[in-house]
C-alpha cells in the first residue's frame, strides 16, 4: 500500500484543488484504471494522513467524499474497502443492471427484428376504423382461433369456443379471483408465488392460504388438509418454471393435486405464463382435471411484456361466457390493435420464432450464471431467464439486495413472493429484459464477488 500512497502523494503535490476532493478523485481514477480493484482494502485514515503529510480530518473528509460518490465503503472494525466499478454499468431509467422485472431477453438477430417490424406494419395496415371500434369481448373468432392454436402445444384438443382473449394475464387473474372467491374467503397458493396474485387478492379482500413447497411442488397433503378444513374457493399455481424459484411441478405431484381438487370440487387456476419456454414439461393440470381448470398463458414471458394479449381456456364454453362477463366488467375489452398483432404473429410463425430465439438467449444467459455462481446453491432452469439464489448467513436478504442496488444491480428479495410469515433468505434475479449479454455478464460477476466477499454488509443499508 506504500506504493499507492507514494502515487497519490505525487499528484497531491501538484494540484491546487482541496486535498480532500483530490483524494476522492484519485480513488475514482484508480478504480477506473484498475489500479484499485473491488473489495481491496484502503489504508487506514491515520496511516494515509501520515503518508500524505495531511491532517487526519482532511483525509477523513476525503474518504467521506469518496463514500458519498459510491466509490468506497467501510465499517468500524473491518476497515475501508473499494466498492468496484459496477456503478459504471449502463444506466436505464435511473438504475443500473435492472434484474428485478421478470422480462424475457431481447434477441438482436437482424432477420428476426425485421420480421417483427414487418408484422407490426402488416397488422396496422388493416381497416383502421375496424381496429378503433368496440369489439365483442373475448376477441374475434380469428383471435380466439389463434389463441387456441397457440395453446394446443400444451392442450392438444382445445376448441376455440373455450378460449377468451384478454388484455394480459393480470386482468384475467383479477376477473377469475373476483368470480371464484368473495371477500374474506380464501384460495390456496404456493408459499412462494407470483407477487401479482398477492396484490390482486389483497385488493379484492381474498385471503391466501400458503402451501409449503418441496422439490416436487406445493404440498398435496397441505392442499388436502385445507380442502377438508378451510373450504378454499380455488387453487392457484404457477406449475412450470415457478416465479420465483424456477421449480416445475412434477408429474406425480400434479396428479395428486388434480385428484384432490376433483375430490373436493375445488377449481384450479393454472397460470402457465412460462409454459412455452421449456421444450418439455409435464402434463398440464388442465388435462388432469379438465372440468375444473382454468388454463392461462400469454406472450409476456415468451415475446415481450408489452404485448398485452393473453388467453384463458375455461373448463367449458358455458364457464368461458361467465368469465367473459367478469372480464368485460373489469376491462371492457382487450385492444383490437394488440390482438391483431398477436394473431398475425401466431398465424405466420413469428411468435414461435421469437419464443425459440428467447429460449436460446435464455440458455446463453444461464451459462453465464453457471460460470459465475458455480459453488453457490442457486436454482434455475436451462431454458428460463430467471434464477433463485439462496443466501448464506453472512448476508441478510435486505442487506444483500440493498448493497447490490448501491452498486447498480437491482434484484428482488424473497419477501415479495412469500405468502406465509417466514420467507427464506433468497433473492430472484432476472437475466433478461433490455440487458445485453455483456451487461448481464458484468452484473453476475458483481453478484458473485459480493457473495464471495461479504465483508461489510451493514454499511450500505439506508
Amino acid at each position: 500500500m506504500s506504493k499507492l500512497i507514494r502515487h497519490w502523494s505525487k499528484y497531491l503535490e501538484g494540484s491546487d484543488k482541496p486535498a480532500y476532493l483530490q483524494i476522492a478523485d484519485l480513488i475514482a481514477e484508480d478504480v477506473r484504471s484498475g489500479r484499485l480493484t473491488a473489495r481491496e482494502r484502503l489504508p487506514a485514515l491515520r496511516e494515509l494522513a501520515n503518508g500524505l503529510h495531511l491532517n487526519y480530518t482532511t483525509v477523513a473528509r476525503g474518504y467521506a467524499e469518496a463514500r458519498r460518490r459510491g466509490l468506497i465503503d467501510g465499517r468500524a472494525g473491518t476497515g475501508t474497502f473499494v466498492r468496484g466499478t459496477s456503478p459504471s454499468l449502463p444506466l436505464r431509467g435511473g438504475s443500473g443492471a435492472e434484474m428485478t422485472m421478470n422480462m424475457p431477453p431481447e434477441p438482436r438477430d437482424p432477420t428476426l427484428l425485421a420480421r417483427l417490424h414487418e408484422g407490426v406494419a402488416a397488422a396496422l395496415s388493416l381497416d383502421v376504423y375496424d381496429l378503433l371500434r368496440y369489439q365483442d369481448f373475448g376477441g374475434t373468432g380469428e383471435d380466439r382461433e389463434a389463441g387456441a392454436h397457440w395453446m394446443r402445444r400444451r392442450l392438444p384438443d382445445l376448441s376455440a369456443d373455450r378460449v377468451l382473449v384478454c388484455p394480459g394475464l393480470h386482468a384475467a387473474l383479477t376477473a377469475l379471483i373476483s368470480q371464484l372467491a368473495r371477500p374474506g374467503e380464501l384460495i390456496c397458493v404456493e408459499s412462494l408465488t407470483y407477487p401479482g396474485i398477492k396484490a390482486i387478492c389483497a385488493q379484492l379482500g381474498v385471503r391466501l392460504h400458503a402451501l409449503t413447497l418441496d422439490d416436487e411442488g406445493p404440498s398435496a397433503e397441505g392442499f388436502e388438509h385445507a380442502c377438508k378444513n378451510l373450504a378454499p374457493r380455488a387453487l392457484y399455481c404457477n406449475p412450470t418454471l415457478l416465479n420465483p424459484t424456477t421449480l416445475t411441478v412434477s408429474k406425480s405431484r400434479r396428479e395428486a393435486l388434480a385428484e384432490i381438487a376433483l375430490n373436493y370440487s375445488v377449481p384450479i387456476i393454472e397460470d402457465d405464463a412460462y409454459a412455452m419456454l421449456p421444450r418439455q414439461a409435464p402434463t398440464p393440470l388442465a388435462l388432469l382435471a379438465p372440468e375444473l381448470t382454468y388454463y392461462l398463458t400469454g406472450f409476456s414471458k415468451c415475446l415481450g411484456a408489452g404485448l398485452r394479449t393473453a388467453y384463458v381456456a375455461a373448463p367449458n364454453a358455458r364457464r368461458s361466457q361467465r368469465l367473459a362477463g367478469a372480464l368485460r366488467a373489469l376491462t371492457v375489452m382487450s385492444s383490437p390493435v394488440t390482438n391483431a398483432l398477436a394473431t398475425r404473429w401466431v398465424a405466420d410463425g413469428t411468435a414461435e420464432a421469437m419464443a425459440h430465439a428467447i429460449r436460446a438467449e435464455s440458455a446463453s444467459r444461464q451459462q453465464l450464471a453457471a460460470r459465475h455462481l458455480a459453488g453457490h446453491p442457486y436454482q434455475a432452469h436451462p431454458e428460463g431467464f430467471h434464477l433463485w439464489l439462496p443466501l448464506a448467513s453472512s448476508w441478510s436478504v435486505v442487506e444483500f439486495a440493498s448493497y447490490l442496488r448501491t452498486q447498480g444491480v437491482a434484484v428482488v428479495a424473497s419477501a415479495a413472493f412469500a405468502t406465509d410469515a417466514d420467507p427464506p433468505d433468497a433473492v430472484r434475479i432476472c437475466l433478461g429484459g433490455p440487458l445485453s449479454g455483456e451487461e448481464c455478464d458484468s452484473a453476475l460477476k458483481l453478484i458473485a464477488e459480493t457473495l464471495a466477499h461479504p465483508l461489510h454488509p451493514h454499511a450500505t443499508v439506508r
